[in-house]
């Protein structure tokens, strides 16, 4: 199975993700900060990041654009999991070096097969 790198600042929305992803045999690495996130991602190079675009600090969007800077991060799938998703938000997600999102809140039932299309 796949390493995914979850960078959520929520704690709930890190267990819920965490639990469905852990229990379909997934190795999970985490991170509460874009700054953690992005260190933790150079470190362990994983087959999947999601991501969180309302971060404290340092917004997902800033998150995105630095991973994609990091040669060995370039064709990794960046999952943004957000509530935003007015219109505009999805091209600004894209933008920033997002593969594509998942809307917030998850769906237990549906959420390992959205995430596992990336991998």
């Amino acid at each position: 199975m796949a390493r995914i790198l979850i960078i959520e600042d929520n704690e709930n929305n890190l267990y819920l993700q965490t639990f469905i992803l852990q229990k379909n045999g997934h190795e999970i690495l985490q991170a509460s900060s874009g700054e953690s996130g992005i260190a933790r991602a150079a470190e362990e190079l994983p087959d999947l990041i999601l991501l969180d675009i309302q971060l404290p600090g340092m917004d997902g969007y800033t998150v995105a654009e630095a991973l994609r800077k990091n040669p060995a991060m370039m064709n990794t799938p960046i999952v943004a999991v957000t509530s935003y998703a007015m219109t505009g938000d999805r091209e600004r997600i894209l933008a920033a070096g997002c593969t594509s999102y998942i809307e917030k809140p998850i769906n237990p039932d549906t959420f390992h097969a959205e995430v596992t299309q990336f991998l």
